[in-house]
């Protein structure tokens, strides 16, 4: 990091809507809030299965709360996220697995390309 800067790192998963308005907040701020930003492609998944954690999109009041908070911040951020249940439990049901490995090849073979790559996922994920 340059001086007087912080380096953010920012851990994530295509999967996640919250990573996805992280990333465009840091992306968009970065500059303002003089900070290095590292992203961090991490199955989400595999940590979820690993500590014996359940997404909270598992648990029926967290997951009504979560589509209403990301509705939410998204317009406030304006990031196009598309929530509905029907969509959310259908992406819920996918494993971002391949996704997010050929986005952490990405980022070990043409970094350059991983800031576009991810929000290409998030769009095709959570928008489209």
């Amino acid at each position: 990091a340059r001086m007087g800067r912080t380096l953010v790192e920012l851990f994530y998963d295509v999967v996640s809507p919250y990573s996805w308005l992280g990333f465009e907040v840091l992306c968009r701020y970065q500059h303002i809030w003089n900070i290095d930003l590292r992203f961090r492609p991490a199955f989400l998944g595999g940590i979820m299965q690993a500590t014996g954690n359940k997404p909270p999109a598992m648990l029926p009041k967290r997951a009504e709360y979560l589509l209403k908070d990301v509705k939410r911040m998204a317009k406030y951020y304006q990031v196009p996220v598309q929530m509905s249940e029907d969509g959310f439990q259908h992406i819920l049901g996918k494993s971002t697995l391949a996704a997010m490995r050929f986005i952490t090849a990405t980022d070990m073979t043409q970094p350059q390309y991983l800031e576009p790559l991810s929000r290409e996922f998030w769009i095709r994920f959570w928008s489209q």
